[in-house]
């Protein structure tokens, strides 16, 4: 199994919960978002390569969102293509199945409406449909920081991520929208939405004064490709809610924004 981990750190030191994080869960591919530039990544780097372990840093070029720790060499990972606000890489393990593995950070709601982040999507979904044009395969998966609901436009509508609830659906591959064809993702974070779920009730929660207030919301998201479904197993999505030793929940059971982020980390695995 490979593991992979993905965490917002809203710009905070969690170098050592990090480092926590990797060692306890033995993440293979580690992913950030605001990750504080004052601090130089070879301080994380030195905190993740406890004994036995050898993580390196997957440089970026484009991307200035996002940043990528490895278990094995950089050049198992290339990049095919990027923007500032997502990065998407050719996963090319020795042995095992090869995947496109896409991160992202796309906009706040704080700095962009809903047709913007519609577009920002609509945009994200045709450079991931021109990357596995270009390697010959759709088993993609995308992971990141959305900035929206499973719910909402830019993640449910036919010509942006087009990512749907179940996986019965998603097996059918896709759907025809006004003579386009357009694949499916299979978007598992809704089994993870709300009270009856093993874990909190989201990644992210914001009451606001509003009056409409969602309160948790599932901002932190994975969607997998038809193709990689026979790969993925439920049970293997997790929203983490310890290190083992510092709790990312408050005692209310809300994000812990003091002791680590206003985001909770995700975990997932697939059997490459």
């Amino acid at each position: 199994m490979t593991t992979f981990l993905f965490w917002n750190l809203k710009e905070k030191p969690l170098q050592a919960i990090i480092a926590r994080l990797t060692l306890r869960y033995e993440v293979d591919v580690l992913m950030l978002a605001e990750y504080d530039d004052n601090i130089p990544l070879d301080n994380l780097i030195r905190m993740l390569n406890k004994p036995g372990e050898n993580y390196d840093y997957v440089p970026r070029k484009s991307c200035q969102r996002i940043e990528i720790f490895t278990r094995f060499p950089e050049e198992f990972m290339p990049p095919i293509y990027e923007e500032d606000k997502f990065t998407i890489r050719h996963l090319k393990l020795p042995g095992l199945t090869d995947i496109l593995l896409a991160v992202s950070h796309l906009s706040s709601k704080l700095y962009a409406d809903e047709y913007d982040q519609f577009k920002e999507c609509e945009n994200l979904a045709q450079k991931i449909r021109n990357a596995e044009a270009k390697i010959g395969h759709a088993k993609t998966v995308l992971v990141g920081d959305l900035n929206m609901n499973p719910f909402e436009s830019g993640v449910v509508n036919a010509s942006a991520l087009h990512a749907v609830m179940s996986r019965q659906l998603a097996k059918r591959h896709g759907r025809i929208v006004q003579g386009q064809q357009y694949p499916f993702f299979y978007n598992p974070m809704w089994s993870l939405f709300g009270d009856s779920t093993p874990g909190p009730p989201g990644t992210y929660y914001y009451s606001g004064t509003k009056q409409k207030a969602f309160f948790w919301h599932m901002f932190d998201q994975v969607l997998i490709r038809p193709e990689l479904l026979d790969r993925f197993d439920n049970q293997d999505l997790e929203i983490l809610q310890s290190d083992g030793h510092t709790p990312l929940l408050t005692k209310k059971g809300l994000p812990n924004r003091k002791m680590a982020s206003d985001h909770l980390p995700i975990l997932f695995k697939l059997n490459l």
